[in-house]
């Protein structure tokens, strides 16, 4: 991550460090790396998601390391200063602004963190498709629900998992989701 740290634009580096920050204080999900990588790339720079993952990840715990240990914006970008001498001086710029402005704010509470500890949704989406043939049977029509459910694992790292199931096993996986719904409603 210190690697690439250095191509990365300001304006970029600022949103990466403004979307953790968002992160920690619960009020996103996760950091979308997805789409800053794809962004990032269109810009010509050559990174790779699991990159932009890995300095959203050093970038979070410098922001909460911060704030478990109450540090002030100068604390903060001395600490850089005397450790890590390598970063860019736009780098250093925009961790003091973003500490600055936002980091106060920033929950380090044990039951955040342990309720981090899980994962969250994000969101779900689902397509029904038909399997016509395939190599070994002329005439399949075999029907198939793709689901897909995008989660922020304990890091905030955006991701989306896919699967495909049967219409038995659709089904089963809708009545499980209503007995739930129901559930809830008692509560």
């Amino acid at each position: 991550a210190a690697v690439k740290i250095d191509l990365i634009p300001q304006d970029f580096f600022a949103e990466l460090c403004e979307q953790v920050i968002q992160h920690l204080n619960h009020k996103i999900a996760g950091v979308n790396t997805i789409e800053l990588c794809q962004r990032l790339q269109m810009s010509g720079i050559e990174i790779t998601v699991s990159e932009l993952a890995k300095l959203a990840n050093v970038i979070s715990f410098l922001f909460s390391t911060a704030a478990r240990n109450h540090l002030s914006t100068e604390e903060l970008v001395t600490a850089l200063s005397s450790e890590v001498s390598a970063l860019p001086k736009h780098v250093v710029q925009v961790i003091r602004h973003v500490w600055n402005e936002q980091g106060k704010a920033v929950s380090v509470s044990e039951e955040a963190r342990n309720m981090d500890a899980v994962g969250q949704f994000i969101d779900i989406s689902w397509k029904l498709g038909v399997a016509m043939s395939s190599d070994t049977c002329r005439s399949l029509k075999y029907p198939y629900v793709t689901v897909t459910l995008k989660v922020a694992d304990p890091s905030g790292q955006v991701t989306n998992k896919s699967f495909e199931m049967t219409i038995p096993q659709f089904k089963n996986f809708s009545r499980q989701f209503k007995e739930m719904a129901a559930v809830l409603e008692t509560v």
